[in-house]
């Protein structure tokens, strides 16, 4: 596909297998159409490799940030939890949102905490509101240990940052679904894998391996579970489309 943006005559032009269609400019197409590229070449040049949260690396999409906010402050969960810790930013933003709210706690996952990175997040100020767990996300041992952390009647939100294979992502999946409050979410994220499979730092193999075949895999087998797209609790723009690294992320419990 082709795109050229023409800012004189406030056009964009796609060109699709020989067919062209022009847009205006300042339009929401043409804002899905350019985000999609922005998304794209921020990924080749790993543009969220660039943002902190009070301190600690947070390697997220600013707008995957504000929207994953709207989602906690919709849901009201008791216990947050994270498959996937990293050097902590996302465990220290979640129990930000716990602060603020006074309501909730974070357990973090992941099967290597590097001794700095678990140093850095246990000597945080927010550290109270944070539980971390060091063992594979998917082992026996593991789930039962997050199970036991969670009591009768809390609500639960859970979300996958760990190893984005399609068969990891559905065993996280098949393990934690049980978790989940009814009308709460297991977000299954980085789908954009499979949009970025032939770019660099990418492999072509994510064509198929990637968190949105496990999602899909996941939604025929399970039917307490439905794709839905969290609304947007405010909006008087005509963007009605999520920029973000997680597509088709946002599996919510029915009832």
């Amino acid at each position: 596909m082709r795109i050229t943006v023409d800012t004189e005559a406030r056009v964009l032009e796609v060109n699709d297998k020989g067919a062209t269609k022009s847009i205006p400019l300042f339009s929401a197409e043409a804002f899905d159409i350019v985000s999609r590229e922005w998304i794209n070449v921020g990924w080749a040049v790993k543009y969220v490799y660039s943002f902190s949260w009070l301190g600690r690396p947070i390697i997220q999409l600013p707008d995957d940030m504000i929207r994953i906010q709207e989602v906690v402050f919709g849901v009201q969960p008791d216990v947050i939890i994270e498959t996937g810790v990293a050097h902590g930013g996302s465990l220290v933003f979640y129990a930000t949102l716990c602060k603020a709210m006074s309501k909730g706690r974070v357990i973090g996952i992941d099967i290597e905490i590097r001794p700095h990175n678990r140093k850095a997040i246990e000597s945080h100020f927010l550290f109270d509101y944070i539980t971390l767990i060091e063992n594979s996300s998917i082992d026996s041992k593991t789930v039962d240990e997050v199970k036991s952390l969670v009591q009768p009647g809390e609500t639960t939100l859970i979300l996958l940052d760990s190893n984005h294979t399609k068969n990891h992502v559905l065993a996280e999946l098949e393990a934690y679904a049980p978790l989940v409050s009814p009308g709460s979410y297991i977000v299954s994220m980085d789908g954009i894998m499979r949009q970025v499979a032939d770019l660099p730092r990418s492999k072509p193999e994510w064509v198929t391996d990637n968190p949105i075949e496990a999602v899909n895999e996941f939604l025929a087998k399970d039917s307490r579970f439905e794709l839905v797209e969290p609304p947007f609790p405010f909006n008087e723009g005509e963007v009605t489309n999520r920029v973000t690294y997680w597509p088709s992320a946002f599996l919510r419990r029915k009832g």
